[in-house]
């Protein structure tokens, strides 16, 4: 057993060095690891600010929280669909009392503005509205001459095919008057698209986006189309009518298709954005700004050598304290450092404030568990067992008490990345792996150490060893 263990030691040491030259060289501009280097947050580097208006104009009052509310969250899957580049995505009230309602995309190192505007992509609004009857048109009856008040069709059991000569005697008449004269808005929009996917029409074979609404908009889409048959349903992108489809009878499966000569390449973009979220209300930009970093590099700088000195601090404690394995926990918890600086490059986590906090955190959990195991491997030895077989049963008794702790601390780094904001997520998700790591590093790689070092007989200098504190 401790032949393999010091072979299993050298191999996690030749990992470690491997993954400190990793970390090392990543941070160099002119290395193959380059695109490694740490990404660091809008509090301490800056990055790029857009600000945009939303047009709720056409919104129930008492649905514009709600409204904005999904907005954000939209934006949010956008541009951090993990939630680990942390953008600081918010909604607020401008001016005075009844201003304007904004959108405030803050995103952490992207200092170009073009490209901020890219991430962001282009915000399709989809909608759907019922063509109005003759006598709900507001306007005079000579307007209506020549109008084609049929002109969408439809095949089979869809809303969204179309006949060529339809649609296109349709537009004609349409361009008359505007989309708010001839159709009424209805309930369905793009916040309820569940997913959005290009397929290419069997008969045509022209591209169309086939769309999938989530639950709410399933039944949204029955209930229109139960209670519609005969009339158009067009569809509606940005404000134009790409499609106006004729309701045949009521579509119960919540999927529709749209389509409207759009190229492979705008049906595939059309399908992305609407699969990544489609905005539930308009936004128009109007306003960028390059951020400033909140705390500062001089700050970012004092917090690193802060936390040099600490962990410096806690080694030497752990050396001192447990002697020979505290050595080990020392060359673990360094173990343990090298490998989540590596998950920051690798995954890539964005480094802020509270991601920092998170890490030191669970620096804290990793030290606490070798805390745990030390103590029941002395009281092992006190009772006059050998090295080794005290470090078995010490880690047999330990294991209960650090995987509860590991376990709530677990449950709570996911509850926080469940129901907290994009911040939020990105200190539950550093802890959380920080917690798991930490473990690992507890359970693993401080055993396989001790192991290495221990021996089968009991002698007095190995007691003194792995004694602690004053103890003789």
């Amino acid at each position: 057993m401790m032949r393999n263990a010091r072979i299993v030691s050298v191999v996690i040491v030749l990992i470690g060095i491997l993954l400190g030259a990793f970390v090392v060289l990543s941070e160099k501009e002119d290395s193959r690891f380059s695109g490694f280097a740490f990404k660091y947050g809008l509090d301490l580097s800056g990055g790029t600010q857009l600000i945009y208006n939303a047009d709720t104009s056409e919104v129930a009052p008492e649905e514009v929280e709600d409204s904005m509310s999904a907005l954000r969250d939209v934006i949010e899957r956008r541009v951090n669909l993990f939630g680990v580049s942390e953008p600081r995505v918010q909604v607020e009230k401008g001016g005075l009392a009844g201003g304007e309602n904004r959108l405030i995309v803050e995103l952490p190192g992207v200092t170009d503005i073009n490209e901020a505007i890219a991430m962001i992509g282009e915000t399709p609004v989809l909608e759907f509205r019922l063509r109005k009857d003759e006598s709900e048109l507001e306007i005079d009856q000579s307007q209506l001459e020549g109008l084609n008040i049929n002109e969408g069709t439809s095949e089979g059991e869809t809303t969204e095919g179309e006949s060529s000569e339809g649609s296109q005697n349709g537009t004609t008449a349409e361009l008359e008057l505007s989309p708010e004269d001839l159709y009424e808005k209805t309930e369905l929009t793009g916040r309820y698209v569940k997913s959005a996917s290009v397929q290419f029409d069997q008969t045509t074979g022209e591209p169309i986006v086939n769309i999938r609404f989530n639950s709410e908009g399933r039944d949204l889409f029955a209930e229109i189309t139960r209670d519609n048959v005969g009339e158009v349903l067009a569809i509606f992108l940005d404000g134009e009518v790409i499609s106006t489809p004729v309701i045949r009878e009521e579509i119960p499966t919540g999927e529709a298709v749209i389509s409207g000569q759009f190229t492979p390449e705008e049906a595939r973009k059309l399908a992305r954005d609407l699969s990544f979220g489609a905005l539930p209300v308009p936004i128009e930009l109007v306003s960028t700004n390059s951020v400033g970093p909140i705390l500062g590099q001089q700050v970012l700088d004092d917090g690193v050598s802060a936390g040099i000195i600490g962990f410096a601090l806690i080694l030497g404690f752990m050396i001192v304290w447990y002697r020979l394995p505290g050595i080990v926990a020392a060359v673990a918890l360094v173990f343990y450092t090298l490998v989540m600086l590596s998950l920051f490059k690798l995954i890539p986590v964005t480094l802020t404030a509270s991601g920092i906090a998170a890490f030191i955190l669970s620096v804290g959990m990793a030290v606490d568990a070798n805390v745990i195991i030390f103590e029941r491997i002395k009281e092992e030895l006190q009772s006059g067992k050998g090295s080794l077989g005290a470090i078995q049963d010490g880690f047999d008794r330990a294991w209960p008490a650090v995987r509860d702790a590991n376990l709530s601390s677990l449950i709570s780094a996911v509850v926080l990345f469940y129901f907290g904001s994009s911040i939020v997520q990105g200190f539950a998700l550093v802890f959380g792996i920080g917690v798991l790591v930490s473990m690992i590093s507890a359970l693993v790689v401080t055993k396989t150490f001790l192991y290495a070092v221990s021996s089968e007989k009991h002698s007095e200098s190995k007691r003194k060893m792995f004694a602690s504190g004053f103890s003789k």
